[in-house]
Formats: structure tokens, sequence, C-alpha cells
């Protein structure tokens, strides 16, 4: 089966290589079937390498071509001058203003979010599940591109796959901890089955995030990663499943 990434007519006009890889066209088996890109995962290391060679082919270069951190939920954004050939800093954001380096992130629920100002050749990709999303690495992955002599005014911005809001029940105490920090994210949060639950809109809440760094355009792919097993790993879905471990998505953009 060939890969099937899902892609967004905001980056294909902006005429830059991306993807929000899902499952098919991957090597891996059993609880990992198809494209797992974890290295962090129990699956087959070869396994896993041979689906992330597939990636960086697909968008015309190879595995040593990929620049992805190890990733810490941080506000961490690294710039990435070639590619990494498997070395992986810590953080959670990779930009670059080289043709042919391949920025990308894993995700398994948490939402990938790929950036691209054509006009000053900068592209970016980030890592924000919701402590990274709070902490500032939208903020910190605009500023680094920023720092390449993009612009946010000229941005695009796609956020991919990820949990959706009818999928991720939270504490009362998660809401209470964004409103302390963020006056005016209480529209993020609906109420759960119970009064001490809420649903947490995390999509949203990033998009707010690149409206907040001032991207001029920017959304979601409205994929909610939990509810499609066919296509997409998810950290919840496995542990509510009692999975011992998941596979990791990978979402990546590159200059050409």
């Amino acid at each position: 089966m060939p890969l099937q990434p899902i892609t967004h007519p905001l980056l294909d006009r902006a005429g830059v290589r991306h993807g929000f890889f899902t499952r098919e066209g991957g090597v891996s088996t059993g609880i990992y079937e198809g494209l797992n890109t974890g290295v962090g995962s129990r699956d087959d290391p070869a396994a896993i390498a041979e689906n992330r060679r597939r990636i960086a082919h697909h968008l015309g270069g190879d595995s040593d071509d990929l620049a992805a951190c190890f990733q810490i939920h941080s506000a961490v954004a690294h710039v990435a001058e070639e590619g990494w050939k498997g070395a992986r800093p810590e953080g959670d954001a990779t930009v670059t203003a080289i043709p042919g380096v391949i920025c990308a992130v894993l995700t398994a629920d948490c939402a990938p979010i790929l950036l691209a100002d054509t006009e000053a050749g900068v592209v970016g990709a980030a890592h924000a599940g919701w402590k990274g999303a709070l902490d500032g690495i939208v903020h910190a992955t605009v500023a680094a591109m920023q720092a390449l002599g993009a612009e946010p005014r000229r941005m695009v911005a796609v956020v991919g796959p990820c949990i959706a809001q009818p999928s991720y029940e939270v504490g009362a105490d998660f809401q209470d901890r964004f409103e302390h920090h963020d006056p005016g994210s209480a529209r993020f949060f609906a109420p759960g089955e119970s009064a001490d639950k809420r649903l947490f809109d995390l999509p949203a809440f990033v998009l707010w995030r690149l409206e907040q760094a001032g991207v001029a355009d920017a959304a979601w792919t409205g994929d909610d990663t939990r509810v499609d097993a066919a296509r997409f790993y998810s950290n919840r879905r496995a542990y509510l499943s009692g999975e011992a471990d998941f596979g990791r998505l990978m979402s990546a953009i590159s200059l050409g």
C-alpha cells in the first residue's frame, strides 16, 4: 500500500512539500501495524527505520535529511541547517531555511503543526500537546522562523490530525490551570460526563495560539486521531483499550 499522507490547500498553495502521514503504507506489524515512526516505541527498530525512510523518500530525500527532535513537551524550537542524520536533540519544534532539510514531528494525539513562509523560504514543524501549547511552543516556533527572516503575517500554518474535543476528557482542575495561565481560555472547555470532568478542544486552542503569535492564515485538518484506528495511532485509545504501547505518526515539511 502506498503512503497516503494528508495534505492541505494552505500548504499546497505555498508550494512546499509536506504531509501529515497516516498509518497507511508502512511495514510495522501487530499493535504498530502500518507506518510507525516512533523511535521511542517498542516496535522493531528495523521497521521503524524503514518507515522513516519511506517518508523521507516521499518528500524527496532520505533518512539523513530528517530533522526530528527527542520530544519533551517543551517550548524549545531548534534551527536545522542540515539534516540531523539520526541525531535527536531535545525539543519540540524544528525550523529551517535550507532546501532539502525535512522538519518533522511525531504525534499520537498531540497536535502536529506545519508552518511556512515561502517568501522568506522558511518552514517549520512543531509538536503541541496540551503542555507545550500552554507553555509556548507555538510562539517559540514562530520566533525561530522570524530569526531566519520569516514574518508571521506571511506565514500559513496547518494543525494536523490530533485528539478532538469529544474524545479528550480531562479533569476540571485542568481548565482552572488554563484559565489561570490564559484568561479567556475557558471557551476551549465543555462539560464532561460528570461535574469534575471537562472536554478540552486542543486543535482550537492551538489555532488560538497561532492567532496570538500573529500567523496570518491557519487551519485544522479536522481529523480526530482517537476515533479512527485504521488511519491514526492514539495514545488515549491505546490506554483505554489496555494496549501495552502505541505507534507514532510523523508530520513533515520541506522546502524541496
